[in-house]
């Protein structure tokens, strides 16, 4: 708890009255527990999430208003009203929640976990967004057919090894065949260690000039399968993409000399990501423009 309690305290969209975002995780704790069930939570100005208790991911939310404040900032700041956006290992649906409920952009969600599916659903019917969401209970990987997930890990379900239990096995494609002729701007990937797989299966994609960044997260997690997240980078600046912090204070782009050990920002065509940010509208985040 105290290194929970540590982040909400440092995270920028609490700066100047970080009380109240501790205020607002007890507050969590206490409402959480003695009302059961999922609760509708205030997130930007035009969207919501139901929350309930256990959704790890999804809380931060509450505390910190953006819990993965660069990166949800760089998504909002670069995508535009119709431009498509795919959330892979999208969870309840907070990327495309920003996306499609706050910018008008449209989003292909792919989540491979039912109950985590019906929970993202839930969000988009809240949000009323079902006419900009084509999601997917499906996995993703290297060719079509089917692996075994973990079930009970919330936002770190991810493919089985055999160190693993209670496991379900889910259908699997590849991006590549999902988007056929459509062609994202933004892509986020969080597939806990599966991603080697992932971009095996979307060499069109990636070579498509339309796909200016990627979202990635890149924390070790391919170890459990063997793969080596170097290779990853690599492939990336191979097909033209470089990795970059993101600043949204004053909305500028910093080149980094390799990825984080979370999540990087990967960008191909920098001058129109660049302007893009720049001029994008302010967003309102609680008390806070960003």
């Amino acid at each position: 708890m105290l290194q929970t309690l540590r982040f909400i305290w440092k995270h920028p969209l609490n700066a100047g009255f970080p009380a109240w975002g501790i205020y607002k995780f007890f507050r969590w704790q206490i409402v959480s527990r003695l009302i059961n069930g999922k609760h509708k939570c205030s997130f930007t100005e035009y969207t919501k999430l139901l929350i309930q208790k256990g959704m790890t991911g999804a809380t931060g939310n509450i505390y910190c208003g953006l819990l993965e404040y660069e990166d949800m900032s760089f998504l909002l700041h670069l995508l535009r009203a119709n431009d498509l956006f795919v959330d892979i290992g999208a969870n309840v649906g907070v990327y495309t929640v920003l996306a499609s409920g706050e910018i008008g952009a449209n989003s292909i969600s792919i989540e491979p976990i039912p109950t985590t599916f019906s929970h993202l659903s839930e969000n988009i019917t809240l949000n009323d967004i079902s006419s900009k969401v084509v999601a997917f209970n499906i996995g993703l990987g290297s060719k079509p057919g089917k692996l075994f997930f973990t079930k009970d890990k919330d936002t770190v379900n991810h493919v089985s090894t055999e160190a693993d239990k209670h496991t379900m096995e889910v259908q699997v494609n590849t991006l590549d065949n999902i988007l056929q002729t459509q062609s994202p701007i933004l892509i986020k990937i969080d597939v806990e260690g599966f991603e080697t797989e992932v971009l095996k299966g979307s060499s069109s994609t990636l070579s498509n000039p339309a796909l200016k960044a990627i979202i990635i997260e890149l924390n070790g997690s391919g170890n459990r399968y063997g793969y080596d997240e170097n290779t990853i980078h690599d492939h990336l600046l191979i097909q033209g993409f470089q990795p970059f912090s993101y600043a949204p204070q004053n909305r500028t782009l910093h080149l980094l000399p390799t990825y984080n050990n979370l999540n990087t920002i990967y960008i191909r065509d920098l001058d129109f990501v660049a302007s893009r940010v720049k001029e994008a509208r302010k967003i309102k985040v609680g008390r806070h423009l960003i």
